[in-house]
């Protein structure tokens, strides 16, 4: 049973900005250095092709963001997989795992996109090097998604594994934990549960309607 602790809406909203200005400060600095070696040394190819590189990357992650920390639109808002998809593809060219997206199309509600999406970079962090996230949506209507990490040597970040064994530890959150807290605590708005099974070579998470005895 998923188990969160306690944290204060400014909080929150500070750690996720924190996370965010994780993700986005090495494309930025690269972008930086590229352009500091241009000015010594003008129109060279290499330092051409690390400023597009990190301009690419920097685009790509705050296309994700947009989505996975973002309004997205209204608190009602419905999202298109593919919008999803095509966010996750972008997100993922610039890790170090091959991502695969399967499963029906659709519009769902904002918030399981979302969880998808999130659930999609804590899977990536568990592979320490290659490997594949694979993205299968199970149903529309109601909602259910299968998110997999395949590859050498997985490991799951301690917070997320006590927060999914409902397990809180006293150490206070910080911005590496604050991604699950956030994944966990948009499933528990939307009546979702996440669980998962682990192995040396895989993680797999699955997001699914709580029962209705858990529900209530």
């Amino acid at each position: 049973m998923t188990s969160l602790p306690s944290i204060s809406a400014a909080d929150l909203a500070a750690l996720l900005s924190s996370r965010l200005c994780h993700d986005i400060i090495s494309p930025v600095f690269g972008i930086q250095s590229g352009l500091e070696l241009l000015d010594d040394m003008p129109g060279d190819k290499e330092s051409m092709e690390l400023v597009r590189s990190s301009l690419k990357a920097a685009v790509a992650k705050l296309q994700f963001a947009r989505i996975a920390f973002g309004a997205a639109g209204s608190q009602t808002a419905t999202i298109d997989l593919n919008d999803a998809r095509t966010v996750a593809t972008g997100y993922m060219a610039h890790e170090k795992p091959n991502l695969v997206w399967e499963g029906e199309p659709g519009y769902v509600p904002k918030n399981c996109a979302k969880i998808v999406l999130n659930l999609v970079v804590m899977a990536s962090a568990s592979i320490s090097r290659g490997g594949e996230v694979k993205v299968m949506i199970d149903s529309i209507e109601p909602f259910g998604a299968t998110i997999s990490a395949t590859g050498q040597r997985i490991r799951l970040q301690q917070r997320l594994v006590q927060m999914l064994d409902g397990v809180n530890g006293e150490e206070a959150l910080d911005a590496q934990a604050i991604q699950p807290y956030y994944t966990l605590f948009l499933a528990e708005e939307s009546g979702l549960a996440v669980t998962y099974e682990k192995t040396d070579e895989q993680v797999v998470f699955r997001l699914a309607p709580k029962p209705a005895e858990a529900a209530a």
